[in-house]
């Protein structure tokens, strides 16, 4: 009786089976920094010696970058494509390499995924406070990134009017408090973050020229009191980093924080009820499970019962373009 023949599998699964190897070929390629060492142009000689690499193995990188239309050859000279010239040459101003570099240290921590699953939690066990000045500018700056391009849209949904004093928790490079000064000339912030972020935050705040009316306080948002007499308080990407219990905690600290009439947002990933969509906030607990303790990704109706159960009234969501949404509380 003749054998059947092996399944055929779908050739998207397979696509996406493999798609790991692009994503590698380029993050590879920025942690090098390569498209800098490219330049204006350079053989594959050329690079290998300005990366401090082999010459064999760097020509084989730079052909798959071509192959994934990042640079250009011609007669074995290799150029930066439009993008990498702009976004990922030190020559450029509008190089965002240092952002990206958070998606490198991430690869680190997506590769323990199948040990975390076995496990129940992460693996790794350095908190941010022990990953290095490296690791925390990369971070940052990622999330300034993401932060610049959402600040407005926020701004709009969730109205300055009213808000004189607003505490930004966990506010990293300060971008969202920038936008609220900048949307109200009596509004006064405050970023609260770890010690280490927040030099980079009071850079991004004095090029801002508003150091006068932005200003920084160092705290744990685990534990520590957070302050009296806000009207309104940001959590803009911090649930997901948090555990259930320690989420409806910091909701009951900022309660006290608010002054009556106060106003919190929560800005983040938020998930239909049964967690399965939209897909990026799914994929995000995942990231979660791999670089925290205790954090995930949660839904509309977790957040909805936390911010009740802290005390806030007229709980409700604003829809956003993009991955993430807002809650919105009130202290009555």
């Amino acid at each position: 009786m003749p054998k059947k023949p092996p399944p055929s599998l779908p050739d998207d699964f397979l696509t996406a089976l493999r798609a790991f190897q692009e994503s590698r070929v380029l993050l590879t390629a920025i942690e090098l920094d390569l498209f800098t060492a490219v330049g204006k142009g350079a053989t594959a000689s050329q690079a290998a010696h300005r990366l401090g690499g082999g010459e064999r193995a760097t020509e084989m990188l730079l052909n798959a970058l071509v192959a994934l239309g990042m640079l250009t050859k011609q007669a074995g000279l290799f150029r930066n494509a439009p993008l990498a010239a702009r976004y990922l040459s030190a020559g450029s101003p509008d190089n965002v390499r240092m952002a990206l570099m958070h998606s490198v240290h991430v690869w680190d921590r997506w590769s323990t995924l199948t040990a975390c699953v076995r496990a129940g939690t992460s693996v790794l066990r350095r908190g941010p406070e022990k990953r290095g000045q490296d690791w925390t500018r990369a971070f940052i700056e990622a999330m300034h990134l993401n932060a610049v391009a959402r600040a407005p849209a926020v701004v709009s949904a969730v109205g300055a009017k009213g808000v004189d004093r607003l505490l930004d928790v966990g506010g990293g490079s300060g971008a969202y408090s920038i936008a609220f000064a900048k949307a109200r000339r009596t509004l006064r912030a405050e970023v609260l973050d770890r010690p280490e972020v927040l030099p980079i935050a009071r850079g991004h705040i004095a090029k801002a020229g508003l150091s006068d009316r932005v200003k920084t306080r160092a705290s744990d948002l685990r534990k520590d009191k957070l302050g009296r007499g806000y009207h309104l308080i940001l959590l803009s990407a911090i649930c997901h980093m948090l555990g259930p219990e320690e989420n409806l905690d910091l909701l009951k600290r900022s309660l006290a924080a608010l002054a009556p009439g106060g106003r919190i947002v929560i800005q983040d990933f938020i998930l239909g009820p049964d967690k399965t969509a939209p897909r990026f906030a799914a994929l995000f607990a995942l990231n979660m499970l791999v670089g925290t303790r205790s954090g995930s990704s949660y839904s509309e109706p977790e957040y909805a019962q936390w911010l009740r159960q802290a005390g806030f009234q007229d709980v409700r969501r604003i829809h956003l373009p993009g991955p993430s949404g807002l809650m919105l509380g009130t202290r009555r």
